[in-house]
């Protein structure tokens, strides 16, 4: 996984313009159900809002470019489950992760709608809450609304201390 991480960041060190589609496809594994379980993304976007920091490059449009793949990983994910619902369990990764599937629908029980906008911020439940918002069928704008907003939060959140940090520790 190290190398993995390495080889992204020194993609993006060395090819700068592409920062905001690697944000977006980090941040679409990230919130696509289960991916994220062996994609480390935020680690790298995390230095990538570092590596930024220590550039010309403006970091609004990546972590805009970030704000659209999470969101849109977790709308294909509310889409997976209200498309298998109660199958879903079948299939893989999910019957693999049965436990996460549980602690998943008991924080959506739990929590409703905020947990959608809490799911963008807790990596190991991440990956199941909008499955089982989708497999609830869930209504979709309020959906839409938490995802939406949540995820361009998480990804400033992520994404824009490091940015900063970097330019204050280098005095840019």
């Amino acid at each position: 996984m190290h190398d993995f991480v390495n080889t992204v960041v020194a993609f993006v060190q060395a090819h700068q313009a592409w920062a905001a589609p690697v944000a977006f496809a980090l941040a679409f594994g990230e919130s696509l159900a289960f991916v994220s379980l062996v994609v480390p993304a935020t680690v790298i976007l995390v230095t990538i809002g570092g590596l930024l920091g220590a550039s010309d490059i403006d970091v609004w449009p990546i972590v805009l470019a970030a704000g659209v793949g999470g969101a849109l990983g977790y709308s294909v994910s509310y889409w997976i489950g209200l498309y298998f619902k109660d199958s879903i369990n079948s299939y893989w990764p999910f019957r693999a992760y049965p436990h996460m599937m549980r602690r998943g629908e008991a924080f959506f029980e739990k929590y409703g709608v905020f947990g959608v906008f809490l799911g963008h911020f807790f990596g190991p439940i991440r990956a199941v809450i909008p499955v089982i918002a989708g497999m609830y069928s869930m209504r979709q704008i309020p959906f839409q609304i938490a995802n939406i907003s949540s995820a361009f939060l998480w990804a400033g959140g992520v994404i824009v201390p490091s940015f900063f940090g970097l330019k204050w520790l280098t005095g840019h």
